[in-house]
C-alpha cells in the first residue's frame, strides 16, 4: 500500500461509508471506491464488507488499521508543518550569535520577529569566532551571526549588514569630543585593549600600525563585557564595536565613531547541507532591518 492507499482506507474505517470518506477527504466518491479497491487487490484479500449503506470492516481491517493510524498521524503532522513553515509559523530556529551582537541586535530582532510570529520557538546561545565551525559541524546551532566569515571553511553565508568601531568613553574623560574621533585623540588617555579579541582586534590593532601609534594600554581585556564594564569603572577609555557600545551605555558614557572610519561586515553563517529555512530566511531579514537601524 502507498500513502494514497493508507489515507484512503483510513477516511473509509474511521467515516463507514465511501461517501463520508469521499466528503472528509474533499474528493469524489468513484475515486475513493477505485482506490480502495486497488489497496484490495494488492493486499489479496477484503478490508470491508459491504452492507446496506455503510462498509463493516473486516478483522484483518481491524488489525491493519492499528498500524496504518500511526503512519496517518505522522502525515498529518508532516503536511501542518510544512503548511507552518509555508505560512512562517511554528517551528524552532537555533541561532547563535557573537556576545556583541546577543547583547541587544539579536533580542530586539528576537522580540520584534515574535509579535509577528507568536508560535515561533527560538534557541539562542553565544558563540566565539573560534568555535564558530565547530557549533556549526556538530549540529549545536543551525544559524551562527558573526563577522568574519572562516577563510576557506565549507560554509554558507548571508550578508545581513555593517557595524563599525567606535570610542566608548566617559563624558567627564572628554567633554568637547568632535563628532568623530581621530584614533590620535586617545594618544595621551588611559586605554583598555581589546587587541586579543578576534577579526574586530585585528582591524583595530591593524589601523594602530598603520598610523604607527602608540596608546596607554592599562588593561588589557579579553571581553567587550570586562572593557564597557572598565569604562563605566573609570578606568580609562576603550574602543569597540558599534553593537556593543550602544547596549552598554548607561549615564555618563558616551560613544564616537572613529574618523576614518572602520567599518565591519555582519554575516549569517549556515552548513551548505544545511541552508536556512524559509522562517529562518524571514528572521534573518528582520536582524538585518535592526542591524540597519543601529
Amino acid at each position: 500500500m502507498n500513502l494514497r492507499h493508507i489515507e484512503i482506507f483510513h477516511a473509509v474505517y474511521v467515516n463507514g461509508s465511501v461517501s463520508a470518506a469521499a466528503r472528509a477527504l474533499n474528493i469524489s466518491q468513484p475515486s475513493v471506491s477505485k482506490t480502495l479497491r486497488h489497496a484490495e487487490s494488492l493486499l489479496g484479500f477484503p478490508l470491508f464488507e459491504r452492507g446496506t449503506g455503510r462498509l463493516v470492516p473486516t478483522e484483518d481491517a481491524h488489525t491493519l488499521f492499528a498500524e496504518v493510524s500511526e503512519i496517518q498521524d505522522r502525515v498529518y503532522a508532516l503536511r501542518e508543518a510544512s503548511r507552518n513553515l509555508k505560512r512562517g509559523t511554528g517551528g524552532m530556529l537555533r541561532v547563535s550569535a557573537l556576545p556583541s551582537l546577543a547583547l541587544d541586535a539579536l533580542p530586539v530582532a528576537v522580540a520584534s520577529f515574535l509579535r509577528s510570529h507568536p508560535t515561533v520557538q527560538f534557541d539562542l546561545q553565544t558563540v566565539h569566532h573560534d568555535d564558530l565551525l565547530r557549533k556549526l559541524y556538530e549540529r549545536e546551532t543551525d544559524i551562527a551571526i558573526a563577522y568574519a566569515v572562516p577563510p576557506a571553511a565549507p560554509i554558507g553565508h548571508r550578508w545581513l549588514g555593517e557595524g563599525e568601531l567606535v570610542v566608548l568613553y566617559r563624558e567627564q574623560d572628554m567633554p568637547d569630543a568632535p563628532p568623530r574621533l581621530e584614533l590620535e585623540c586617545l594618544r595621551d588617555k588611559r586605554f583598555i585593549s581589546l587587541a586579543a579579541s578576534g577579526p574586530i582586534g585585528q582591524l583595530f590593532t591593524q589601523e594602530l600600525q598603520r598610523l604607527d601609534l602608540e596608546l596607554d594600554e592599562v588593561v588589557s581585556a579579553r571581553t567587550f563585557y570586562i572593557a564597557t564594564a572598565l569604562v563605566r569603572q573609570g578606568v580609562g577609555m576603550t574602543v569597540v564595536d558599534s553593537f556593543t557600545a550602544q547596549a552598554s551605555l548607561s549615564p555618563g558614557l558616551s560613544v564616537r565613531p572613529l574618523k576614518p572610519q572602520l567599518a565591519f561586515d555582519v554575516h549569517a553563517m549556515f552548513l551548505l547541507n544545511r541552508p536556512p529555512t524559509a522562517l529562518a530566511t524571514d528572521f534573518l531579514k528582520t536582524l538585518a532591518r535592526v542591524i540597519d537601524a543601529a
